[in-house]
């Protein structure tokens, strides 16, 4: 069998409107043997096992719910060299694997992540189009990189820092936090597009949580508590 230089994992759960366009994206993306997708499915209770078990290019790996849990399901069951985690409404920019590969060529590093452009729906105001574009502000100001970013890391590197911890939130500001102490973190000026569904219902509401929570976190709140606070926010 041809060596599998990519792992993509893809976290999901109820994702069925999702998970078919996500996977023709990621079909398109890369070449068949150039990458391993990798779906796990945190015990959906509607067809999206079902609808990723159809496409032949993709392993499904059932796992308990929570984010940290599942990449690191699919993390150990990958063989590539490089580990991408994806969340299910991202789109990588063309060219992404050859500038994943560019990006950890390069000297020092050990991981990297795109910025992102938050996509708003169509006939929403300039106020609500405003606060995605300021959102999307810290994917090129922050020295730590979040999950909706398309976070890609060595192997290697990954097992070395054992993965993501079992947080109900802030997994991936704590792993990028863990990554950079390994080398360097490479940021691509070029963009992955993300859906902008989870702003819908309380935009000011994630507003917020986006400004405070890393840094009531970064201040010591343990995640836990951010967690009961997401929800009461949400």
């Amino acid at each position: 069998m041809e060596d599998i230089l990519f792992s993509v994992i893809v976290p999901v759960r109820d994702e069925e409107r999702m998970i078919g366009p996500a996977l023709e994206r990621l079909e398109t993306s890369f070449a068949p043997g150039e990458a391993e997708l990798i779906v796990v499915d945190g015990q959906s209770r509607d067809r999206t096992a079902e609808i990723a078990r159809s496409r032949p290019r993709v392993r499904v790996i059932p796992s308990p719910p929570g984010r940290g849990g599942q990449l690191n399901r699919g993390a150990e069951s990958a063989r590539g060299e490089i580990l991408l985690f994806l969340h299910v409404d991202a789109a990588l920019p063309p060219g992404a694997p050859n500038l994943i590969r560019a990006a950890l060529a390069e000297p020092g590093s050990v991981g990297g992540c795109f910025r992102i452009a938050t996509e708003a729906a169509p006939g929403r105001g300039r106020l609500y189009r405003l606060l995605l574009k300021t959102a999307d502000w810290r994917s090129r100001y922050t020295r730590r990189p979040y999950g909706d970013q398309a976070v890609f890391v060595k192997r290697e590197v990954f097992e070395k820092l054992g993965g993501f911890r079992d947080y109900p939130i802030m997994e991936d500001l704590d792993f990028s936090r863990r990554l950079a102490q390994e080398g360097r973190i490479v940021r691509l000026p070029a963009r992955v597009r993300v859906s902008g569904r989870r702003w819908e219902k309380n935009l000011l509401g994630n507003f917020l949580k986006l400004k405070t929570f890393p840094l009531l976190f970064r201040l010591g709140v343990p995640p836990k508590r951010l967690a009961r606070l997401y929800r009461e926010v949400r």
